[in-house]
């Protein structure tokens, strides 16, 4: 399914868009969870390849690395278990670029590809660098989605709308992932500075932590991802049904 193509015709619909990130191999019922959420109204699914320095994620995303790592996720193994899914909407991975590059580009570009996954989020591998990699992930039918970030110079973020493909993903604020009280104030000027430059859907993520926080980033972008706020509540023990209530009070929120 093509990323780009869907969430634009998601948008057309007047839809404010909404991807949630699950982590891979957290446990026996992680395939379950995205399940779920899918069902719950998701425009796409990101799910996080477990890594061991994960440097662009915080406290709640770390300790759900670790996990699915200590219980034997790989790569491969993710990727794989990934293949079996039927949800109807497109499959996004959130990886780290030391599994990627220890598979070859052209390789895991591959995996990726045969397994239904439609696109890739690389937070390490800067605009500077992703040409070989996005290279082979355009050839295999993967979208790149680059990350803009609020410290980006207006000539720079021109140069990642350019290159990402499926959306452009807007960090609402300078520091790891995390649950916060309040959203940034930096999320509503990322999303504009966005959205005057490109017609690709803007997404937010990074500290969008709840229905009204979703809703006030909305407004500024195309759509939300939210992450931490759904790990944290996998991390205390809630399975694929409280995983759908999250997400759903998420999707009525925007849409009302």
């Amino acid at each position: 399914m093509n990323l780009e193509t869907h969430l634009r015709s998601r948008r057309s619909l007047g839809k404010s868009l909404l991807i949630p990130y699950v982590t891979g191999g957290l446990g026996e019922p992680w395939l379950q969870i995205v399940r779920a959420v899918a069902a719950a109204g998701a425009d796409a699914v990101e799910i996080g390849i477990p890594f061991s320095d994960p440097i662009m994620d915080g406290k709640t995303i770390q300790e759900a690395s670790q996990r699915a790592l200590d219980l034997g996720a790989t790569f491969s193994s993710i990727v794989a278990q990934v293949a079996t899914l039927d949800i109807g909407i497109p499959i996004v991975v959130m990886s780290y670029y030391n599994p990627l590059h220890h598979a070859g580009h052209v390789r895991s570009a591959s995996m990726l590809a045969d397994a239904g996954i439609d696109g890739a989020i690389i937070p390490d591998l800067p605009l500077d660098e992703i040409g070989p990699w996005a290279d082979a992930a355009d050839d295999a039918g993967v979208e790149t989605v680059l990350l803009a970030a609020p410290t980006t110079p207006d000539d720079r973020l021109g140069r990642i709308c350019e290159r990402s493909r499926g959306f452009v993903y807007g960090v609402s604020l300078m520091g790891v992932t995390g649950e916060r009280a309040q959203l940034a104030s930096q999320a509503s000027v990322m999303g504009e500075r966005l959205k005057a430059i490109t017609d690709m859907p803007v997404l937010l993520g990074v500290g969008i932590s709840n229905s009204e926080q979703a809703v006030a980033a909305a407004a500024s972008a195309d759509g939300v991802i939210v992450g931490s706020a759904l790990i944290s509540r996998l991390l205390r023990g809630e399975g694929p049904d409280e995983a759908f209530t999250f997400v759903e009070s998420i999707r009525s929120a925007l849409d009302a």
